[in-house]
């Protein structure tokens, strides 16, 4: 074998693929396109946002590398959601496009275990059972245990704007072409998904005054937990807000039947959750108007993005479009906005470790398993990193609980229910959010990264030791009760809390709204002897204050959990098995769940189902 580990696309999904294999030990080759593209961030310049900004939190708990990048050279770090519970707070930060991707390509180079060269694979060396390689464009083969299709957006990729097609990648860049229909040679279904991007704007033509300004949040912010350098919200570049007008949505009205979405070209389906600006005005007719924010996307550049403004209108329209707009009356443009249409594998193809069904030895990530979004791909093939080192070594693979990471939610709604559509992440698709917060990824996912080997010794004897500083401060917490002390009294009253009647738990005292673990811990000197940072205290008094829907979601999980423990053996023959509903022996069939808790999740499968597939295990067993 020439490499352990060979890895295809050099995006989100296949770098941090890439640092997985090559951390954990394994000879990896990365193939790309275009080296100076890898990390590229070819839409909005960010890195979070709501529930992603808790997946890179997840990846650098398990030991990725988008967290790190993302702490370096951004342009703005800020808080989501400050005014709601600690279940769906999450950081976004605006990345600066030109630093982002060089500190990852930087850091490709230095990486042992990892080659990158510039090739575009066109197909993949197998035999009748296994995947043991690739062929590239130029006629080389490479060989491996492993091959990881990370191919985002390329795969016969076509650019739109109105009548304007072009074979075209993200950027402008050449598109992968052949991969795609070698891959429905040997049997693997692929479909037609399409995104979109708005156009980048000159910013000295923009006149700012007629947004609202949109800082950074003040705070220690960032998404890795080494991170120990931060810049602060004064030195930060802010972000504007406008809304659209009247006259933008009359012009999108006059000239619908000119963009490639409703002109028929794109058979492609786009993101509901992340539409264009027509879709907008068609779907949400009765909106005045629509939200956009211009977000600087380097401090190298001028270049302004149009959040919120996809479209796939031709360049004359979308100059009408855009100086419509507050502030833009004298726009400059200095890219237009287009619609990307791409191939990808059908969820069904591949299993919950994201290895494809048919082929051993082939895994994906990425937006080629049917995602949107930067955070989404990392995660994806983090995971297939992960995964494909895992079987090298002879190991189980790592499947996360959803009780465990967004990152495991995605990969079981995915493999269970399919999506029609770019999947995204939102905190809504998580039932136990409250477990799956922004300050405890590391006590959830830090110990499963250094088992698997990427959270080294050092890192992981700081972890244990914050573990161990919490558990032992709420312990003394709940064993110190406060009496009717002055000062006590007067710290309460100055919150509007009626004076104690007797002893009160110190860790009861601390789930009362505005009441400061600091302040509490001045009256308990066995806490003198903590070093606790920002994070941590806030850790802690989250956990005291939402303590009873914690213990509620944590039982809850532990249902799930022990349907999950419940394996489904390999050769189970679903389709011939007496009591099954017809749907439910089709969807079985064609998804082939590992465990009942798997099972019970797919669309189609009723309790009953569950309770006849359950009483087969244990007559086979």
């Amino acid at each position: 074998m020439d490499y352990e580990v060979i890895v295809v696309g050099g995006g989100h999904a296949g770098l941090e693929a890439a640092f997985a294999c090559a951390h954990m030990g394994h000879k990896t080759l990365l193939c790309t396109i275009n080296f100076k593209k890898m990390g590229n961030m070819p839409c909005n310049p960010s890195i979070g946002g709501s529930a992603k900004g808790i997946v890179v939190r997840e990846i650098d708990a398990l030991g990725g590398m988008m967290g790190k990048a993302a702490d370096h050279h951004y342009l703005q770090m800020k808080m989501l959601n400050t005014g709601k519970g600690p279940g769906v707070q999450c950081l976004r930060a605006q990345q600066d496009k030109l630093e982002y991707p060089d500190y990852l390509q930087q850091l490709a180079l230095k990486t042992e275990n990892l080659t990158v060269k510039e090739e575009t694979v066109v197909s993949l060396l197998h035999d009748d059972k296994h995947v043991f390689g690739v062929k590239t464009e130029s006629g080389n083969e490479y060989t491996a245990k492993a091959v990881i299709l990370t191919t985002g957006t390329y795969m016969e990729s076509k650019i739109f704007r109105g009548s304007e097609v072009l074979d075209e990648g993200p950027d402008g860049e050449k598109p992968s072409k052949g991969l795609s229909p070698y891959l429905r040679s040997m049997g693997i279904q692929t479909t037609r998904f399409k995104t979109g991007t708005p156009p980048r704007i000159k910013a000295d033509s923009i006149d700012f005054t007629k947004g609202s300004i949109q800082p950074g949040t003040k705070g220690r912010l960032a998404f890795s937990y080494e991170t120990t350098e931060f810049i602060p919200v004064e030195e930060q570049i802010p972000c504007y807000l406008i809304y659209t007008t009247p006259h933008t949505h009359d012009i999108i009205r006059e000239h619908l039947g000119e963009s490639a979405m409703y002109g028929g070209l794109i058979t492609g389906v786009g993101p509901r959750y992340c539409p264009s600006i027509e879709s907008k005005i068609v779907n949400f007719a009765d909106k005045e108007r629509h939200q956009l924010f211009l977000e600087p996307e380097s401090r190298y550049t001028d270049s302004i993005y149009v959040q919120g403004f996809s479209t796939s209108m031709p360049r004359n329209v979308q100059e009408e479009m855009v100086r419509s707009l507050p502030g833009f009356e004298n726009a400059v443009f200095l890219k237009y906005a287009y619609a990307i249409e791409y191939d990808l594998i059908v969820p069904e193809e591949y299993g919950p470790d994201l290895q494809i069904k048919k082929w051993p030895g082939l895994y994906i990530g990425g937006q080629i398993c049917g995602t949107s979004g930067y955070e989404e791909a990392a995660g994806l093939g983090l995971m297939a990193g992960i995964n494909a080192s895992l079987k090298i070594e002879g190991k189980e693979p790592l499947i996360l609980r959803r009780d465990q990471s967004y990152i495991g939610v995605m990969i079981d709604d995915l493999v269970t229910k399919g999506t029609l559509e770019p999947y995204r992440l939102m905190s809504s698709r998580a039932e136990f959010r409250l477990l799956l917060r922004h300050d405890n990824a590391d006590l959830r996912l830090t110990e499963i990264g250094h088992n698997v080997g990427l959270i080294k010794e050092e890192r992981y004897s700081k972890f244990l030791l914050k573990k161990s500083n919490i558990e032992k401060v709420i312990e003394i917490l709940k064993d110190h009760y406060l009496g009717k002390k002055k000062e006590v009294e007067e710290y309460l009253s100055s919150l509007g809390f009626n004076e104690l009647k007797g002893g009160v738990q110190a860790f009861e005292l601390l789930k009362r709204p505005s009441v400061k673990y600091t302040e509490i811990a001045k009256f308990i000197p066995e806490l003198d002897g903590f070093t606790l940072d920002e994070q941590t205290i806030e850790e802690i008094e989250i956990i005291a204050k939402y303590e009873g829907y914690i213990i509620k979601q944590i039982k809850e999980a532990e249902g799930m959990a022990k349907l999950d423990a419940m394996k489904i053996p390999d050769d189970f023959d679903f389709l011939n098995m007496d009591g099954l509903a017809l749907e439910a022996r089709s969807k079985l069939n064609k998804i082939k769940p590992l465990t009942i808790g798997q099972a019970s999740r797919i669309s189609g499968v009723n309790p009953a189902d569950i309770s006849i597939l359950i009483l087969n295990i244990k007559r086979k067993n």
